[in-house]
């Protein structure tokens, strides 16, 4: 028994080393625009967290692609939940209100979307920080024949405080739904609160939703030359299938106890970190292929446990949680990070204005040798915001940065040779943005979702802008 463990212990450091290979070298980055639609001329408009609620690139998915359709959900200037679709390549979109109306003027309570591919139905989670959620799903086969299915309040269930009776918890934020290779849907989110939670998952077969549990711990000592804190949550940047059914997720730890920061004004994010699991989210690997956590289990992904930490970064520097996440061709996975570098000073003392200045974005990838590069985007920042990451067909990287500016580098040159394809002018958006995932491995037009910026609570314009990318 013991010699099968070593040799399965081997074999799984070796798939996490080369999981696959990747395409031959094909054309470079390029962009071409393809047109704006607009959703809603007068959505809501807050700023909280330094965020807009429908446009935190947390969010997972406000814009997706299934089936030659595309769907985005948002909340109107009456602070009604919509869903809206259309053909793809159409400049009309259809809408319809979801039945829930956005509780307050936070801008964590985002709208997510997923589908069951195994009953086609689309299901919304939604209107949660750290209390309760609003759960909507479709009738079945709704996502299987957009052509011809109406697109009417009909077609949706009643707004619900449980997953179809399932109740997770209390404290329950970051819906983040994603389909399994077999068509399951399964939910993350995060149970707890901002320095003391943990990540857990729930799963729906196209019957009904099971608890798969929690795997992420928040216990444990973490130390920095500051001081120590005790408690903590684990913040994913993404939690993805790979085309070879392998479970990815980068992560920052954020811990409790500010005593742990050179100054009151950042914020205790440290630490970029990866795991993986070739089992749908039941078992947890670190880089080197050990087990690091179950889910369900006693046995959690820590702070302490070894092997997590793909990037150190001790909390002195305002490093960004939820940035963004992807997998090449060859399954390979790739973060965006973001955080103040050390040559603009070794303690940031305000998490806004020092990210704003002088944050920067950087593109972290597992290279074919099993190796951690990291390549630094030359492109500031000039935002306290997240960039999202995207890859193209033939495995190009686009950073899609706060105001809609996207920078790009090339698979061919080993992604050194960043640079800036798109300056964001006349989009006029107020800094986050949401990408459609989905999208671009369906016809190659990478869509990005912004809201214009305002002033107060003053509504304004939420479109969707397309750019065509190497065909």
């Amino acid at each position: 028994m013991r010699r099968r463990t070593v040799l399965a212990s081997a074999l799984a450091a070796a798939a996490a080393a080369a999981p696959g290979v990747a395409r031959a070298a094909g054309p470079g980055p390029s962009l071409t625009p393809a047109g704006t639609t607009t959703l809603d001329s007068r959505a809501i408009y807050f700023v909280s967290y330094d965020g807009l609620v429908n446009n935190n690139s947390f969010q997972k998915n406000g814009l997706l692609t299934y089936k030659g359709h595309q769907y985005a959900v948002w909340y109107t200037a009456d602070r009604n939940a919509v869903v809206g679709r259309r053909a793809l390549g159409s400049g009309t979109w259809q809408t319809v209100e979801a039945g829930h109306t956005l509780r307050y003027d936070d801008s964590h309570n985002v709208i997510s979307m997923g589908v069951s591919k195994t009953d086609g139905r689309l299901h919304l989670n939604m209107d949660s920080h750290s209390d309760g959620f609003t759960y909507v799903k479709s009738a079945a086969g709704l996502m299987d024949d957009p052509s011809g299915t109406s697109w009417t309040a009909s077609r949706f269930g009643a707004p619900q405080s449980t997953l179809d009776g399932l109740a997770l918890t209390s404290r329950f934020t970051y819906p983040q739904f994603v389909a399994t290779p077999e068509g399951r849907l399964q939910l993350s989110y995060r149970a707890g609160v901002s320095g003391n939670g943990r990540n857990a998952l729930a799963e729906y077969d196209g019957t009904r939703w099971t608890a798969l549990g929690e795997w992420t711990g928040s216990t444990g000592t973490y130390t920095s030359e500051h001081g120590s804190s005790t408690a903590r949550n684990m913040y994913l940047h993404g939690i993805d299938y790979d085309r070879h059914g392998r479970l990815h997720a980068f992560f920052t730890w954020r811990e409790q106890n500010g005593a742990v920061m050179c100054a009151s004004g950042g914020i205790t994010n440290h630490d970029t970190g990866y795991v993986y699991s070739d089992d749908r989210g039941r078992t947890w690997r670190n880089g080197q292929g050990a087990v690091v956590g179950v889910t369900g289990g006693s046995d959690r992904v820590s702070v302490t446990d070894a092997g997590l930490v793909v990037d150190p970064l001790n909390p002195d520097h305002s490093l960004m949680n939820q940035e963004s996440q992807a997998t090449d061709s060859a399954g390979r996975p790739h973060a965006i990070i973001s955080y103040v570098p050390g040559r603009f000073g070794r303690c940031t003392t305000d998490y806004v204005a020092d990210r704003t200045a002088n944050g920067r974005a950087f593109h972290v990838r597992r290279d074919a040798s099993g190796s951690w590069r990291k390549t630094e985007i030359p492109v500031p920042l000039n935002s306290s915001q997240r960039t999202k990451l995207v890859l193209d067909g033939y495995d190009n990287a686009y950073a899609v940065l706060p105001y809609g500016r996207i920078a790009a580098a090339s698979a061919a040159s080993g992604y050194t040779d960043w640079r800036q394809l798109y300056d964001g002018v006349g989009l006029d958006a107020f800094g986050e943005v949401v990408v459609d995932e989905t999208r671009i491995a369906q016809d190659g037009v990478l869509s990005v979702m912004y809201q214009e910026k305002s002033s107060g609570t003053t509504p304004s314009a939420l479109r969707v802008a397309d750019f065509r990318l190497p065909a």
